[in-house]
């Protein structure tokens, strides 16, 4: 007699990620991860590779979320440290990269973290994980088509099986974050989801309450929008303008320094483009090669300012992605609670320093804003439905903690109606829950993929 499969929901984040199971009374209870001082439910996305030589033969070893970071931080030759893999699954064009000579496709660097995210859920709940409700987003980073889509989903899936998943359910994240604020409810009500998370931005209008839960899935759905932009959007224009000119992003070549009148024939120093891929996160890790060390050690020879293409040579070769991350995270949370902060990113012989504004920030994130705006005016024309007719809005993810992020919505839902969830965990726990009801109706409306189907 076979025994039914846990409900188990997996958000597999750009920045984080988390896993829960929703027990038969409806109660949900979320992984916890151990780390060096407390446990964590909330699970870095990110994957570090070191090399390790004993006796006399190399070997290359992995480790993810805390543990990653651990052993990067206190690692003296740093490998490679490798963050937002959930970016890359729309290209068509990098399908992986090479790290200490071996080849990796995205697929197997992205199941090494599905893999220790599974084995780490397993010791926590102390039972086997093969099956699992999954997160994804309504439209991935980078995507420009819904062929993209199915594409980035086609390898996602394909990395869950490789990490020893039998099958997964897909649903989408906002829908997940709708089912963990419906489990607040008594009474119905028309909500507006916005997930926020690091690759992308999603909307979705749906009934939720009581009475809604009687009504099949599709039925409740009012309409989905998303676009692939969110929180590392705003990161980048952090980098953009606080860290790539201490970088040599504005500097130029020495033989037309001097020659102010002559400014339309100034070099820049280094390519613009290695400073386009450090503004994303996860295109960062993938400038540590032998050909970008030769253009910047040329480069540097030749600039006016040889001292910031060193501190860019610094970055890279000794891989500060993760320093450079939680500086600039630290920036953003500061911002949106005080009106100025101060920028800093120390490490080693490298400083950079600037107090930045609020005011400044969302100058520089402007467009994106009005991204957003654009999306969510959209999904409410497109569905036939008022702001009027909202009755609560519900934010989830880091990036709805942005003052002008908020106003978005205070301003055409009001303040009163805007509401704000768990920003690691909501979608865990709504797909965990997305996977309990499923399981009771034993027809999942949801994409499902048996390994040798």
């Amino acid at each position: 007699m076979s025994h039914p499969q846990p409900a188990i929901g997996i958000d597999f984040g750009t920045t984080n990620s988390s896993v829960a199971l929703a027990l038969p009374n409806g109660h949900v209870e979320l992984v916890s991860f151990p780390t060096a001082t407390t446990p964590t439910q909330s699970f870095r996305s990110i994957l570090y590779l070191e090399q390790l030589k004993q006796a006399g033969r190399t070997s290359t070893k992995s480790f993810t979320g805390p543990a990653g970071i651990e052993h990067y931080l206190k690692a003296e030759q740093p490998g490679r440290l490798i963050q937002s893999l959930k970016s890359y699954l729309p290209s068509r064009t990098l399908t992986g990269t090479e790290v200490f000579g071996r080849r990796y496709t995205i697929e197997d660097l992205v199941s090494r973290i599905l893999s220790d995210l599974r084995a780490r859920a397993e010791i926590h709940l102390q039972q086997p994980i093969h099956h699992a409700t999954v997160g994804r987003p309504v439209r991935f980073v980078g995507s420009e088509s819904d062929e993209d889509d199915a594409f980035a989903l086609t390898r996602l899936e394909a990395a869950f099986l490789h990490a020893g998943f039998h099958s997964v359910t897909f649903e989408m994240e906002p829908i997940a974050a709708a089912y963990a604020y419906e489990s607040t409810l008594d009474r119905d009500e028309l909500i507006l989801i916005g997930d926020f998370g690091g690759g992308t931005s999603d909307f979705s209008l749906i009934r939720v309450g009581p009475n809604s839960r009687t009504v099949s899935g599709g039925q409740r759905i009012l309409g989905n929008s998303g676009l692939g932009l969110a929180g590392d959007a705003f990161d980048a224009r952090i980098v953009r303008k606080l860290v790539s000119p201490a970088l040599g992003s504005d500097s130029f070549e020495k033989s037309y320094a001097q020659a102010a009148d002559r400014r339309a024939n100034l070099i820049p120093a280094a390519p613009a483009w290695i400073y386009a891929n450090l503004e994303r996160w996860h295109y960062l890790s993938f400038l540590k090669t032998r050909n970008v060390a030769e253009i910047l050690k040329s480069a540097r020879a030749r600039a006016q300012e040889p001292d910031k293409i060193a501190a860019l040579i610094t970055l890279i070769e000794e891989d500060l992605g993760y320093q450079l991350h939680q500086a600039v995270q630290r920036v953003k949370i500061d911002l949106s609670h005080h009106e100025q902060a101060r920028f800093k990113f120390r490490d080693g012989s490298m400083e950079i320093e600037r107090t930045v504004t609020r005011e400044d920030f969302e100058s520089w994130i402007a467009d994106q804003l009005q991204s957003i705006e654009t999306c969510v005016d959209s999904l409410l024309q497109t569905s036939g439905v008022a702001a009027s007719q909202i009755d609560r809005v519900f934010l989830t993810g880091g990036t709805s903690f942005v003052p002008a992020v908020r106003r978005i919505f205070e301003s055409r839902f009001t303040a009163e109606r805007v509401r704000t969830g768990n920003e690691f965990t909501s979608v865990a726990q709504g797909l965990a829950l997305r996977a309990l009801e499923s399981s009771r109706a034993n027809q999942p409306d949801s994409r499902s993929v048996e390994v040798g189907a």
